[in-house]
């Protein structure tokens, strides 16, 4: 077991809001130092935004636990400023096979294309995910932005007024008040700040129970994800394999429903299982195991007021498709820079409606997915298991039976489609990259497409000269203008296809605002107030 389960990161430590006559006012708040709450903060903090985070515990999660973070996750966690460090720690991988009974039918490529800075995933335990976003505002708070996480800071009640939130907060010190501008619950699936305001949860709940297991060995798997349907060494159930850094290796296996969790996690019965899986000749050692169920559920809505839900704390899903952390990376993304521009005064309270809109759309979508995910992976009746074994057996030898196989939709980012933030789309450039979808990377001379894009507001110039730097209604907008030979053939391929020339307004968060094939300055202008839910013909100044 590593070491890194039993040292305190943030340990506890008297803070003078403790000592304060009176509950002390922070802009944003912040309850869980997770992963998610964790790349909020970083977020928010590199937009100058003072931010506290707020945990009852002080060290990092026990267990891999989330484990495959996509290629969307990579390219936030490079504008959060510690990309590098999780790919460098991580197990890159693009490929995977599917298996039914003893025999192969299919392999897969997740990222065929060329082009890409980021591979299509990583695997990387969640306490070293945890320890690098860490260990990035340890660098943030060096030099002197305004972050601070608190261990051992418990919030035992809360209370939803029109302006703010008033939180009780217990220490080992005792109990003390604070007061939050805006609160952002990043609390966890079982979410103590959702049931403080009773809110709840509507969708599917689970009977299935699934092993996991983090084993140490030596082993020449490939790196690829491993998936079986009804294995020999697991009949009729399902099971997934993972290599991971360190040589620890994710082994997930189907239970069942009716199971005793406490009996079937005790090495006795868990070692047998493996071994029947791996072989006689393989050695290894259990780090841990867990069993779990799962739930495809969200809130009905992710804002109440002034308290913000985002992660598992707002929707949760199977873990096939690795769609629950990265999820909630993307809904930080989200929020980010438009919490920013609310307490800056530059955007109306209103623009936080479309983090509702568009990130409750992707939970939509990832709950669909994963819902579907499981009801082929277990099916519920025999007539479902005879169709889900045929698909199976024909994708051996057909590939048009290959999309139907189902072991796990894997984490794509969300388009929002429908957006009240997107803007005019002109015709013949890619659906790909329209409105609402995420910027697609590219290799340019220098560097790469969505480094250079960074995290403002950009309008991105393609054989059409945009300005460098706009000021619109007093907001900063970066202009970056390619043309020629700079314009190598993957970005002409996905932001102009056979269009002469592209003009894209992209948010903060890299998704696609707007797009035309001709530099205007009233369009710039009325794409923007789009993009910031101001007003309808609210007048501006382009210069």
């Amino acid at each position: 077991m590593t070491k890194l389960f039993e040292v305190p990161l943030y340990p506890y430590k008297r803070s003078p809001d403790q000592d304060a006559p009176a509950p002390v006012r922070r802009p944003v708040v912040i309850i869980g130092a997770g992963p998610v709450g964790l790349a909020m903060a970083i977020d928010l903090v590199q937009a100058d935004v003072p931010v506290l985070v707020v945990d009852d515990n002080d060290r990092v999660s026990t267990g891999s636990r989330a484990i495959c973070f996509s290629k969307r996750s990579l390219e936030i966690f490079d504008r959060l400023g510690c990309g590098g460090q999780m790919v460098d720690k991580g197990v890159v991988w693009n490929a995977g096979r599917v298996f039914f009974g003893d025999r192969q039918v299919y392999d897969f490529n997740l990222l065929p294309e060329e082009g890409h800075k980021r591979p299509a995933f990583i695997n990387l335990q969640q306490y070293y995910c945890e320890l690098h976003l860490v260990e990035r505002i340890r660098a943030l708070q060096a030099e002197g932005r305004p972050v601070e996480i608190r261990g051992r800071n418990k919030v035992a009640d809360l209370q939803s007024r029109d302006d703010h939130t008033l939180l009780s907060i217990e220490t080992p010190d005792g109990v003390y008040a604070l007061e939050a501008d805006w609160l952002i619950a990043c609390d966890g699936a079982g979410s103590p700040a959702r049931a403080m305001l009773d809110l709840d949860f509507a969708g599917r709940v689970f009977e299935d129970n699934f092993l996991i297991a983090d084993v140490i060995m030596k082993a020449d798997f490939p790196t690829e994800r491993w998936f079986w349907f009804d294995p020999p060494f697991n009949k009729d159930q399902s099971a997934l394999l993972h290599k991971q850094p360190d040589g620890v290796w994710r082994i997930d296996l189907q239970l069942g429903w009716d199971i005793d969790k406490d009996r079937e996690k005790r090495p006795e019965n868990v070692i047998p299982r493996l071994r029947e899986m791996l072989g006689p000749d393989v050695d290894f050692d259990l780090e841990w195991v867990s069993i779990y169920t799962f739930q495809c559920r969200r809130m009905e809505t992710f804002r109440h007021g002034r308290v913000v839900f985002a992660g598992d704390s707002a929707h949760q899903v199977s873990p096939f498709g690795a769609r629950g952390a990265n999820s909630g990376f993307q809904d930080i993304d989200n929020l980010g820079w438009k919490l920013k521009l609310v307490l800056d005064g530059t955007a109306p309270e209103s623009l936080l409606d479309s983090y509702t809109f568009e990130r409750e759309l992707a939970a939509d979508e990832n709950i669909r997915q994963s819902t579907r995910s499981t009801d082929f992976i277990t099916p519920k009746s025999e007539i479902s298991r005879i169709f889900r074994d045929a698909v199976l057996d024909l994708s051996e030898h057909h590939a048009f039976a290959r999309p139907l196989v189902n072991s796990g939709r894997l984490s794509v980012p969300a388009v929002y489609d429908g957006s009240p933030l997107n803007g005019p789309d002109a015709a013949g450039l890619p659906a790909r990259t329209r409105p609402g979808s995420p910027a697609v990377d590219a290799p340019l001379a220098e560097d790469w497409l969505l480094e250079r894009i960074g995290g403002g507001f950009r309008l991105l110039g393609l054989d059409a000269e945009v300005p460098g730097d706009l000021r619109v209604d007093g907001l900063h907008v970066t202009g970056t203008t390619l043309s020629g030979a700079r314009i190598g053939p993957e970005l002409r391929d996905r932001y102009m296809g056979g269009a002469p020339a592209a003009v894209y307004l992209i948010r903060p968060d890299q998704h696609v605002a707007a797009r035309w094939t001709a530099f205007d300055p009233d369009a710039v202008r009325a794409a923007l107030a789009t993009a910031l839910a101001r007003q309808p013909g609210k007048q501006g100044d382009v210069s």
